[in-house]
C-alpha cells in the first residue's frame, strides 16, 4: 500500500507559505459550506483523474455514473465523513492499487496498538504495543484475525481495509474476531489511543508558533524509522533491512559499499511498501555489472523503458526476502532478481500493488485552507516477461511462511532458510531478534 501516513506532513512542507490548515472533527456539524466543499472535492478529483489516469478508457469503468452517484449522495448526506467516503468509493471503482482519494486529515492522532498482515491466505496479528488496550485485553501475535468490524480480511481487499480504518474513517474502537494458535475463538473490542490535535494549525511560525516545527519533528521520527538496518556475520554475510525505498543515490552507494565487504547479502524487503523509483534504479544497479532493463513504462503519455542506474561490483550470493506487505518498488526488485537469475527470492507472495503514480495536492478555502488530494496512476510497468505485477505480485522461488506458533514466539523461519542458502546457520529465535519492531508516532 502506498505511503498514506505522511500525507499531512507532505502538505505542510509543500505549502509552507499559507496561513493555516484546518482538520476535520468526526462530530463536526455538516453545514452548507462543508457540503459545497465536498462537492468541490469531488469535481476536482474527477477532473484530475480524467486528465492524468494512464488508461483513457478507465478499464471500461463508467466514471460519469460513479461520480454522479457520489454527487447525488453528497447532496443529501448528513456528515462530511460520509461525503468523503462517497468520493473514495467512486475512485475505488477503478480497482487500482495506486489511485485513491486522500481526504482532509482528521483533527486527531491515533494509534490502534496492533498490527496485522496476510500470511499466505490467512490474516494474523503480528505486533501488539505494550500497555495498549489490545495488550491489556490479551490480543497476541499469532492470533488469527478472522474479522475486523465484521469484515473478513483477504488478500484482494486488505489494503482497502487499511485505507478505511487508517485514513478514511478512523474508529474509536474496533471489534476483532480472533482465533489463537490453540484454535480457541473469541471476540474482543479494542479501543484506540486518541490524541486531539489543533483544529487549525499555523504553519507560518508567526510570533513563535510551534505547529510547523512539531510537524518537522514528526517527519524526523519517520525518517529514523526508514533507516537501513544491518546485521553482520564477519565478512561471510550481511543482512540489510530496508523499510522503504526512500534513499538518495549517495545513500544507496553507502549501503552497497557495506554490502561489497561481504561474500553474501540477504536483502530483507518484508513490510516494504516501495517508494522512490530512483532508489530502485540505483539499488538494483548495485547488483549488476551492466545496465539492466527493469521494465517498460506504459501510460497515456509515455511508453519507454525503465532501466537501472549505476553499476556495482558485488558478485556474491544474494537472497531477497518478501512478504504480503512488500509492494511496488520492493516487489519490482524481487521480480527483476528472479528474471535475471541473479539470486533467490524467499518468503510470501508480494502485495501485487505495482503502478507508477503521482499525487496531486488540492485545497478549498483561502486564508484557512482545507487540504485534500488524489493519487493517480500515470503508467503501468510491464516486466521483461511481458507481464504486469498489478494484482498478481511476485511468487517467491521458495515459499517460507511463519506458523501461528512462530509468530507467537517471535521466530523467523524465512530468515533462517535464507541464511542456510548462503551457508550460514542461524536459529529461528536469533533471527527473530534481528530487527525489533519500532512503533511509529501516532497517525
Amino acid at each position: 500500500m502506498p505511503k498514506l501516513h505522511r500525507f499531512a506532513v507532505t502538505l505542510l512542507s509543500t505549502f509552507i507559505s499559507c496561513a493555516s490548515i484546518i482538520g476535520l472533527s468526526q462530530t463536526e456539524e455538516f453545514s452548507k459550506l462543508r457540503r459545497d466543499q465536498a462537492q468541490e472535492m469531488l469535481k476536482t478529483t474527477i477532473d484530475e483523474i480524467r486528465k492524468h489516469y494512464y488508461d483513457p478508457t478507465f478499464h471500461g469503468v463508467d466514471l460519469d455514473k460513479e461520480f454522479n452517484a457520489a454527487s447525488e449522495y453528497i447532496a443529501t448526506a448528513t456528515s462530511m465523513n460520509k461525503s468523503l467516503a462517497s468520493i473514495a468509493t467512486a475512485v475505488q471503482a477503478l480497482n487500482d492499487s495506486h489511485t485513491f482519494f486522500l481526504p482532509p486529515q482528521h483533527a486527531t492522532r491515533r494509534e490502534y496498538g496492533w498490527r496485522y498482515e496476510m500470511v499466505g491466505d490467512r490474516c494474523f496479528i503480528t505486533q501488539v504495543q505494550p500497555k495498549s488496550d489490545a495488550d491489556l485485553k490479551g490480543v497476541k501475535p499469532g492470533d488469527e484475525l478472522l474479522a475486523i468490524n465484521g469484515i473478513t480480511p483477504a488478500r484482494d481487499i486488505i489494503w482497502q481495509i487499511q485505507y478505511l480504518f487508517n485514513v478514511l474513517r478512523p474508529q474509536a474502537s474496533l471489534t476483532l474476531n480472533l482465533r489463537d494458535p490453540q484454535g480457541h475463538q473469541r471476540s474482543v473490542d479494542v479501543a484506540v489511543q486518541y490524541g486531539e490535535t489543533k483544529r487549525i494549525i499555523d504553519i507560518t511560525a508567526h510570533n513563535g508558533a510551534s505547529d510547523l516545527f512539531d510537524e518537522i519533528r514528526r517527519e524526523q521520527e519517520y525518517e529514523h524509522l526508514d533507516r537501513a538496518r544491518y546485521v553482520e556475520y564477519g565478512d561471510a554475510l550481511i543482512i540489510v533491512k530496508l523499510p522503504e525505498f526512500v534513499f538518495t543515490p549517495g545513500k544507496v552507494s553507502e549501503i552497497m559499499a557495506k554490502v561489497r565487504k561481504h561474500n553474501a547479502v540477504i536483502l530483507d524487503l518484508r513490510g516494504n511498501p516501495g517508494g522512490e523509483e530512483e532508489t530502485l534504479q540505483y539499488l538494483l544497479g548495485g547488483f549488476f555489472d551492466k545496465e539492466i532493463k527493469i521494465g517498460q513504462r506504459v501510460g497515456r503519455k509515455e511508453n519507454k523503458p525503465l532501466t537501472t542506474k549505476g553499476t556495482g561490483n558485488f558478485t556474491g550470493k544474494l537472497v531477497v526476502l518478501i512478504d504480503s506487505q512488500s509492494a511496488s518498488a520492493a516487489e519490482i526488485l524481487a521480480r527483476v532478481i528472479q528474471l535475471q537469475k541473479r539470486g533467490a527470492v524467499l518468503g510470501d507472495r508480494s502485495a501485487g500493488a505495482v503502478m507508477r503514480a503521482e499525487r496531486y495536492v488540492e485545497y478549498s478555502g483561502m486564508d484557512v485552507r482545507l487540504y485534500y488530494g488524489v493519487q493517480i496512476t500515470e503508467s503501468d510497468l510491464i516486466m521483461e516477461d511481458g507481464k504486469s505485477l498489478e494484482h498478481i505480485g511476485v511468487t517467491p522461488d521458495e515459499v517460507v511462511l511463519p506458523t501461528p506458533a512462530d509468530l507467537a514466539a517471535g521466530r523467523d523461519p524465512a530468515m533462517v532458510r535464507a541464511a542456510e542458502l548462503v551457508g550460514q546457520k542461524i536459529s529461528p529465535e536469533e533471527a527473530g531478534k534481528f530487527f525489533p519492531f519500532e512503533w511509529p508516532p501516532p497517525e
